[in-house]
């Protein structure tokens, strides 16, 4: 495409008040192929619960969908808008669709062209794969793939496959015309003030949507009102919503928590009771997420809870050797029990029969 497409009106302005947007996982049979049936009943799960919006082709979704041997890329980003679409309604509860763009250059714009074609309307750029790029090359493959589809920019922990960016990288990427929201999840402090105020020196608080990643450092995250002092002026920004792994699961309580943090925010006071559930929802992410092996069972960690909870069949994912770490289980038992208020196991299950009809 010639200039650089913006999403529709409607998508802006739903991203900008702040949407919770699970980062969709995987659904397969015990022989590792595509369970459609389950498939469908998450992308549903995550609209009853109130999601605004879903991720699919991400980290989560797992990377490996690429490969010529799954090739599955195409059906399951297929499958999560067809089954949004389904669900009909005012566009002011449309789900916003946003897909995982990876690769070199050549694939990275191939894939948004996809995602574009399939009804998608933002590309959540992954540069994992282009460890060894300078940052110049890295913002020529930004506009290119900006050419073909609005973008959420995507700072990934380099502990999954991300890599360290700096904050020059950011000011730059935040002027792209189409660059719609920031996902920021360095799992780093220092590093995600970089973006926060890369953003406000760009002049574009107001127009780029900042989205935590920070599955540990979420509440905290939505709470946090950035003045950041700029050549222009003081801004006044933060997150609005969250893009997460750990949105994944829980989703009916992670609506919920939003809208507790966006009431705070507002009346500018913040309830005791929100801190410390900030560090109940920490420790729980840290056994979902596999904190203590270095989040080598993050994605086996989101799908055992929601195997739990019938809304899959099984743990599995398409690399054999991507499994639950050693005590995992043990640590995920333990938070469940200890914080039931996290969890929305009674949604789940007055609602799984209606999910898993064709």
């Amino acid at each position: 495409m010639a200039s650089f497409p913006q999403p529709p009106a409607w998508v802006l302005r739903r991203l900008r008040k702040g949407l919770v947007i699970p980062a969709h996982p995987l659904a397969l049979t015990r022989r590792r192929k595509l369970d459609e049936r389950r498939q469908r009943a998450l992308t549903r799960y995550y609209l009853d619960a109130g999601a605004g919006g879903l991720a699919v082709g991400v980290h989560t979704t797992q990377f490996a969908i690429r490969r010529p041997e799954h090739s599955l890329l195409r059906p399951v980003l297929e499958l999560a808008a067809l089954t949004a679409r389904e669900r009909g309604g005012p566009s002011s509860q449309a789900a916003v669709l946003v897909a995982g763009v990876c690769g070199p250059t050549a694939q990275a714009v191939r894939e948004a062209e996809l995602a574009r074609q399939l009804g998608y309307h933002a590309g959540l750029l992954s540069l994992g794969t282009l460890r060894d790029c300078p940052e110049t090359a890295l913002l020529r493959h930004a506009r290119h793939v900006a050419r073909e589809i609005p973008l959420m920019g995507f700072y990934l922990q380099p502990a999954v496959g991300g890599r360290r960016l700096s904050f020059e990288f950011w000011r730059r990427l935040a002027e792209l015309p189409n660059v719609v929201a920031i996902k920021i999840a360095p799992f780093n402090r220092y590093q995600t003030l970089e973006v926060v105020r890369a953003v406000a020196e760009a002049g574009r608080g107001a127009d780029i949507a900042l989205y935590t990643g920070n599955d540990d450092h979420i509440l905290l995250d939505l709470l946090t009102r950035h003045v950041v002092p700029t050549p222009g002026g003081v801004r006044r920004l933060g997150m609005v919503g969250g893009l997460l792994g750990q949105w994944a699961c829980w989703t009916r309580q992670a609506v919920a928590l939003l809208e507790q943090c966006r009431q705070a925010r507002v009346c500018a006071r913040i309830p005791a009771r929100l801190l410390t559930l900030a560090e109940q929802l920490t420790d729980a992410n840290a056994a979902i997420f596999d904190a203590r092996h270095d989040f080598a069972g993050c994605i086996a960690g989101i799908q055992e809870v929601l195997r739990r909870q019938g809304l899959i069949e099984n743990n599995l994912c398409l690399d054999p050797n991507e499994t639950l770490s050693p005590g995992q289980t043990r640590e995920i038992s333990r938070v469940a029990a200890a914080y039931p208020w996290l969890n929305d196991d009674d949604f789940v299950r007055r609602n799984l029969d209606k999910w898993l009809k064709a």
